[in-house]
């Protein structure tokens, strides 16, 4: 029997496997888009529940005469002097009158509401 062309190889050791996992390029296609979909929606779930169990999602009036089913304040104009200026945030601690409470709430909120002035004209 002839001799093989080359000598033998000697034994490699056996590779170390880490303890970590793979995942191949195919998964990760897969992996990516479903867990931002799951970030995404937890997201917008709790947003809504948030909403939900305070009761206040869309309410404007936080505050006032909240025991009364409508807020309604009537002035007469003789009485009003030669300016009046009404809250339209609904944030002011003299409501219906303002008190500059919109410049904070614009602020925290990016909203631009302002106060509603009504002035008697020069004669």
């Amino acid at each position: 029997m002839a001799s093989p062309p080359f000598p033998p190889l000697p034994t490699l050791p056996k590779p170390v496997v880490s303890s970590g996992f793979r995942i191949s390029k195919e998964q990760l296609t897969t992996v990516i888009p479903v867990a931002v979909a799951a970030v995404v929606g937890t997201y917008l779930v709790s947003r809504y529940f948030s909403g939900v169990r305070s009761g206040s999602k869309g309410q404007i009036n936080l505050t006032v005469n909240k025991v009364s089913p409508k807020v309604v304040h009537s002035f007469d104009i003789e009485d009003i002097g030669t300016k009046a200026v009404y809250c339209r945030c609904w944030r002011s601690k003299k409501f219906p009158y303002c008190d500059g409470s919109h410049a904070k709430h614009n602020e925290e909120t990016g909203d631009n509401v302002g106060p509603l002035i009504i002035k008697k004209k020069d004669a």
